[in-house]
């Protein structure tokens, strides 16, 4: 199956790959653009363009009395990004208060309303009144002071000593310690979901690159002819082996540039990270991190260049590419599932799924410690995925890199299945 000419093909590829343009700047870039979409994304949700002016009314003047000497505490107040204005009324005259203040709300000179009955000490149900009720950035900073003013008004007439107020009104803070056979008791931070996401997403993004490079590829060399001009020199089989032998060792290489800031971060000292924020992976999970990916690569290059073996259009193409698209896809979504629980019963399933097991097996040895046969499973799985496609697309690449003029249907396509060569 290797021979000198399949070897050459594969040098092309690579030539073709490391040295263009688009790779090195995906290289360079994907990681700047990846934390650079995490600090933006930070940035503007830490943004307040503009001070937000409240209007908080009670019934009682003993909660507003309270309400301003917890509020005038609050961080919030502190910066002047919400400026609560305090009032103790009745129900008729926040009435009246409610329909002088209406244009100011419509107009945002006001950014709400916020009025607590004294019912609010039975069922802690209070109003709010805004022309974007569903800010709940401003609701959840304000929501706190509001809380523990009924709570404390609530208990004192019960005769409750202030300590033991204070500590039931405190939430709970949960230190999380990971049990792993053979190794000592540790606490467990942020680190592994961190990297569980950031590998999920480096597959993800990867597989999706190097597929549609190599179809647009494919397409090109159909177009242009050139594949006639290969197809004298080389075998249909030999060039498909070649184009996604070269695609997959151009995407582990990147991979393994993508995965070397994670691996001196997490094997040295040199970075003062948070306590929480460990990275806690092993030369053994980066050797399997590569070698799953590039099973990944030969499976999902190798459907993506039997799609532009079809079609001689890009746009075209996008109807073929778009079951592909979704193989990578759903795993990545399932993923997504796993950050809040890493033992979901789908995601333990994909993780020895065809396919599946790509983008989600390293995901979840990211997070939590997966058995040794799960492991063999999931990378047995995959070697029988590539065994299972490559008789497929090759018949269909044999013939639609020669086919050109209309466009196949897909009835013809799987009529090129039980040709016989």
């Amino acid at each position: 199956m290797i021979n000198y000419r399949v070897i050459a093909l594969i040098k092309r590829e690579l030539r073709e790959k490391l040295l263009s343009k688009a790779f090195i700047l995906m290289t360079v870039l994907l990681p700047v653009f990846m934390f650079g979409i995490f600090g933006v994304q930070a940035f503007i949700m830490s943004f307040d363009s503009e001070k937000s002016v409240v209007e908080i009314i009670t019934e009682s003047p003993t909660i507003s009395e309270k309400l301003s000497n917890i509020i005038d505490e609050s961080s919030f107040v502190q910066d002047s990004t919400i400026i609560p204005r305090i009032h103790f009324m009745g129900k008729i005259k926040f009435d009246d208060f409610f329909k002088k203040s209406e244009k100011d709300l419509l107009s945002e000179n006001i950014a709400g309303i916020i009025y607590i009955p004294n019912t609010a000490l039975e069922d802690k149900k209070i109003e709010y009144y805004s022309k974007t009720p569903k800010n709940r950035r401003l609701l959840n900073r304000i929501d706190n002071p509001i809380n523990r003013v009924l709570v404390d008004e609530y208990f004192r007439a019960k005769n409750i000593p202030v300590a033991e107020l204070e500590y039931a009104s405190m939430s709970v803070d949960i230190s999380s310690y990971k049990i792993s056979e053979g190794e000592d008791i540790k606490e467990e931070g942020y680190g592994g979901l961190v990297l569980s996401y950031l590998l999920s997403f480096l597959l993800y993004i990867s597989l999706l690159m190097m597929g549609s490079m190599v179809m647009q590829s494919v397409i090109q060399e159909k177009s242009n002819r050139i594949v006639e001009v290969l197809l004298s020199s080389v075998t249909s089989k030999e060039l498909m082996i070649g184009k996604i032998l070269g695609a997959a060792i151009t995407g582990v290489f990147q991979m393994a540039i993508w995965l070397a800031p994670v691996i001196v971060v997490a094997s040295t000292s040199w970075f003062m990270l948070p306590e929480n924020l460990v990275f806690d992976i092993t030369f053994l999970q980066v050797a399997y991190l590569l070698f799953n990916f590039f099973l990944g690569l030969l499976i999902f290059v190798g459907l993506f260049a039997t799609v532009g073996s079809i079609f001689e259009d890009p746009q075209d193409a996008q109807s073929g590419m778009w079951p592909v698209m979704m193989l990578i896809m759903i795993p990545f979504f399932i993923t997504m599932s796993m950050m809040e629980n890493p033992t979901n019963p789908v995601a333990n399933i994909a993780s020895m799924f065809p396919f599946a097991a790509i983008i989600v097996m390293p995901a979840k040895m990211a997070m939590v410690d997966v058995p040794l046969w799960q492991v063999i499973v999931s990378t047995l799985v995959n070697i029988l995925t590539v065994f299972a496609i490559f008789p497929v697309a090759g018949k269909i690449y044999r013939v639609g890199i020669m086919m050109t003029g209309k466009k196949p249907s897909w009835m013809e396509v799987i009529k090129w299945l039980k040709y016989k060569y």
